[in-house]
């Protein structure tokens, strides 16, 4: 295909517009972050970059912890309000009737409404520019038992996941396959074997 060429921009898509909870359960916060992502698989380890303006910066930057809240399509009302809202303002939870709940690990909350929560404990701080990436690792994850099925594998496709895309949100659609189908050997279909009784010589 053709294409236009334009100079360097983040246009990466689609990407996860989390819901990231920091503070304590005194005085919690959200905020929605879109620059997320697995940085390590052995230890676990993650990134959120945030810009030092806002609210919560100061936050995570004191407590080193935080909680990577993943939002359904039911929340993505939510999750637009929490990004474009300071909670210098405003109480997000109780304009967006959220619920801070509180975690296993860390000293973060997590959210309620959320179906799978990841509590992070930062390692390290990488200022970039406009913004500042936390590097954390994942200490503890969280998922809603509804998503498990009685083998105990996590069925993530029930929770109907929020995507964003150059400025707009997408519900996950259509699965199209599997983590390594497309070396997958296929079965054969082996021909049936079919028994006869042996001929009898005397008949």
């Amino acid at each position: 295909m053709k294409k236009t060429q334009w100079k360097g921009t983040t246009l990466l898509a689609p990407i996860p517009p989390v819901l990231v909870t920091c503070g304590d359960m005194e005085h919690p916060n959200i905020f929605t972050v879109a620059w997320t992502g697995i940085i390590n698989t052995q230890p676990p380890k993650t990134y959120i970059s945030v810009r030092p303006s806002r609210f919560s910066y100061p936050l995570i930057e004191k407590s080193g912890e935080f909680a990577i809240n993943l939002p359904t399509a039911k929340l993505c009302r939510a999750v637009d309000f929490c990004g474009v809202r300071s909670g210098a303002n405003v109480n997000k939870w109780e304009a967006c009737r959220l619920t801070p709940q509180k975690a296993n690990v860390i000293a973060a909350p997590m959210l309620e409404e959320s179906p799978i929560s990841l509590e992070c404990r930062v390692f390290e701080r990488v200022p970039l520019g406009t913004h500042d990436m936390f590097l954390a690792d994942i200490v503890a994850v969280n998922v809603a038992e509804e998503l498990i099925d009685p083998s105990g594998r996590l069925c993530v496709e029930r929770a109907d996941l929020l995507a964003f895309a150059h400025g707009a949100y997408f519900a996950l659609g259509q699965q199209l396959g599997t983590f390594g189908f497309s070396v997958k050997k296929k079965k054969r279909n082996r021909p049936i074997r079919r028994s006869f009784p042996k001929a009898n010589p005397r008949t």
